[in-house]
């Protein structure tokens, strides 16, 4: 669907240092997408149910402070590294690097001062907002400098989300948004009944820590195969040891068809609103988390508490921990390579 997107941009707030946070509304006729430039987050995504109202359908915030205060990454562009890295450590061209340790023993997210938590520049482009960052070489332990943009672009009912990095030297990349979706309304209760589709034949296990093993078994005969729609509470809490470890689904699947073309990773439904979300990406594998972390302790909007389960994310990304799995598609960046990779959240009903 076509129509006229609309950007409109505002003052957000102030940070402690005094800069000050650009929010950045994109609104079509279907959708309102609100975009700020610190972390790189979207804030917000309103769509209409079947009989026409409006509502936020992923988590987030009314004011830049609460933002500041978040731990679940809600909106964030997450980076250099999203996911985990084991130990911390990897290895580049026979030379060791060690990211932070801010997951237990582990890395998460890039770190704990990650692109979810850098202040990003931002200009309007056509119908949407076009964010940069330059990395320093050596930030958070990763070599080189990266210079990063990630544009979002409405387009009727679709998002649009385009990253794409550059290096100096030879690093490792993998860019993703850590939004949450309740389509419900993300004052409305869990996702539990939320029904979906993940278009995969295979995941990638992890051991306790929510580090892959290295293999890339199939998902048939498994809690894991979504390749028929199943409602997310259906199978979360089965006697299986990879949702014990997760405490639900927080796992890649290893999606089909080619890596580097756009297709569909993932469908959502919910029968209540009749809302519906479509993810198509050009990446490898797909992140389901079913927010089984979210402990009562954020606060959203409408003084919402965001207790487990009353958000899911679909992050598009290649598969955890790549750096030490040479069997995994590669997240290596060197110097006049480019990464660049689309993810497009669509938004309907039925």
């Amino acid at each position: 669907m076509g129509g006229e997107v609309v950007v409109s941009k505002a003052v957000f707030g102030t940070l402690p240092d005094g800069s000050e946070v650009e929010i950045f509304t994109l609104k079509s006729e279907q959708v309102e997408a609100r975009v700020m430039n610190w972390g790189g987050r979207l804030v917000s995504v309103k769509t209409k149910d079947r009989n026409g109202e409006m509502a936020h359908i992923s988590l987030g915030y009314d004011t830049l402070e609460e933002w500041l205060r978040d731990t679940a990454f809600f909106g964030a562009t997450v980076g250099r590294v999203a996911n985990r890295i084991a130990g911390g450590q990897f290895e580049l061209d026979g030379q060791t690097f060690q990211i932070p340790q801010n997951n237990g023993q582990n890395a998460l997210h890039g770190g704990p001062q990650g692109f979810d938590k850098k202040l990003w520049t931002a200009k309007e482009v056509p119908n949407g907002v076009e964010l940069s960052l330059v990395s320093p070489d050596g930030d958070m332990g990763f070599p080189g400098t990266m210079t990063v943009t990630v544009t979002y672009t409405l387009k009727g009912s679709d998002l649009h989300i385009h990253y794409r990095a550059t290096s100096d030297k030879t690093t490792v990349v993998n860019l993703t948004n850590h939004a949450y979706w309740n389509l419900r309304g993300d004052d409305r209760g869990d996702i539990t009944n939320t029904r979906i589709v993940i278009n995969a034949d295979a995941f990638v296990p992890t051991d306790a820590t929510s580090i892959p093993t290295g293999e890339l078994p199939p998902v048939e005969g498994t809690p894991m195969d979504f390749r028929t729609e199943h409602a997310i509470a259906d199978r979360a809490d089965a006697e299986y040891e990879q949702l014990k470890f997760a405490k639900g689904y927080d796992h890649t699947w290893v999606l089909n068809g080619d890596a580097g073309t756009i297709r569909v990773a993932a469908q959502a439904h919910e029968p209540e609103s009749g809302r519906t979300l479509t993810v198509k990406t050009t990446q490898p594998g797909m992140q389901f988390y079913s927010g089984n972390n979210l402990k009562g302790v954020l606060v959203g909007r409408f003084g919402k508490v965001y207790t487990a389960r009353t958000g899911f994310c679909f992050e598009t990304q290649h598969f955890p921990d790549s750096p030490n799995h040479a069997h995994f598609p590669s997240v290596m960046l060197r110097p006049g390579e480019v990464f660049e990779s689309e993810t497009v959240y669509g938004f309907g009903v039925k």
